[in-house]
Order: structure tokens, then C-alpha cells, then sequence
């Protein structure tokens, strides 16, 4: 399992900074970070932890088996990110 971030994000870099396993991109200094209406979350380096859940303010984030049925695209759109 993995947690997945939707379109609730607003790109505040807060889940970035705590994630344990650098699974959270871009970072705010990264240069695609511009290009991008949000963060993604790399599923094969996701650990499952929850940190960035916990700092979440937005409820951006949820763990892929909880995604809502019309939030469920998000987890192919993390994905892609990282291919």
C-alpha cells in the first residue's frame, strides 16, 4: 500500500519536508515544481509511514485503498509522475 496525494493539494512542500523516505516530489527548490498543480507521492518508495498524513492540512493525502471512487485516478496520476 501506499498513500496517494489528490487534487486537495496546494503545493505547500509541508509533506515534503517530512517525508522519511524522499518518496514526496518535487521539492520546493526542484525546477519542475513550477510546472506542476501539486505534489506526487512515488508508490515504490513509499513506506507506508503516515508522517505525511499527519501534517497534511488540506486532507490531501489518503492511503490508496482509501481513496474516494472519484478521487481514485489520483493513485495512477502519482505514479505516472515517477515513469
Amino acid at each position: 500500500m501506499a498513500y496517494v496525494v489528490t487534487d486537495a493539494c496546494v503545493k505547500d512542500f509541508v509533506c515534503v519536508a517530512e517525508c522519511a523516505t524522499s518518496a514526496i516530489a518535487p521539492t520546493a527548490d526542484d525546477p519542475r515544481a513550477g510546472a506542476v498543480s501539486q505534489v506526487y507521492i512515488n508508490p515504490d518508495e513509499c513506506i507506508d509511514c503516515g508522517s505525511c498524513i499527519a501534517v497534511c492540512p488540506q486532507n490531501a493525502i489518503y492511503a490508496e485503498h482509501e481513496l474516494p471512487a472519484d478521487k481514485a485516478h489520483f493513485a495512477e496520476a502519482n505514479r505516472a509522475y515517477f515513469n
